[in-house]
């Protein structure tokens, strides 16, 4: 996407009614009641920028999906989702402080789509493959507004903070 291109978003499109990852996160946003709309944007925005763009919304009002490995004391790994703002970068050392970790790595396009059931670019959330612990960026409940992946590049979500707490069962943290 470049600066200048025209979308046209939409909550109606053969993407947001036919796409399996975009079906999986539609089925959890109504079991938990969740209040906002899946739109397609039209075209991919794989990158906090692009889809800060293609929304004409700030950055920070991003949630960007992303997984790591963390490793606990007692030396068992499980993933761990941190949805950060977009205006962030997440700093793994604090992350780990936070948590009580003995280490924290990301993970590779593969283990994530492993994991998740995602493309890196369309990480959901929510309708994710397995339970993951997940982190969410204070930083976030500054809007009114989030926009998070809908299960596609092409896909968001608009939440709210505390919905997105509440919908992923997250913990609340400062992660950059």
């Amino acid at each position: 996407m470049t600066a200048g291109d025209s979308i046209a978003p939409t909550t109606d499109s053969p993407r947001l009614r036919q796409h399996e990852g975009v079906a999986r996160v539609r089925t959890v946003l109504q079991e938990q009641s969740a209040q906002g709309p899946l739109v397609d944007l039209g075209q991919p925005a794989r990158t906090a920028a692009e889809a800060a763009a293609a929304l004409d919304v700030e950055v920070g009002q991003i949630a960007s999906s992303l997984l790591f490995e963390a490793e606990h004391d007692d030396g068992s790994r499980r993933p761990l989702l941190v949805l950060t703002s977009g205006g962030h970068r997440v700093d793994e050392i604090q992350v780990t402080g936070l948590l009580d970790l003995a280490s924290l790595s990301r993970v590779d396009a593969e283990t994530v789509r492993a994991i998740t059931g995602f493309a890196i670019g369309g990480v959901a959330p929510v309708g994710l493959l397995r339970p993951v612990d997940t982190v969410v960026d204070v930083s976030l409940g500054r809007y009114d507004h989030v926009w998070a992946s809908g299960g596609h590049p092409c896909v968001v979500l608009r939440t709210t903070y505390d919905e997105l707490l509440r919908i992923t069962a997250g913990q609340a943290a400062e992660v950059g």
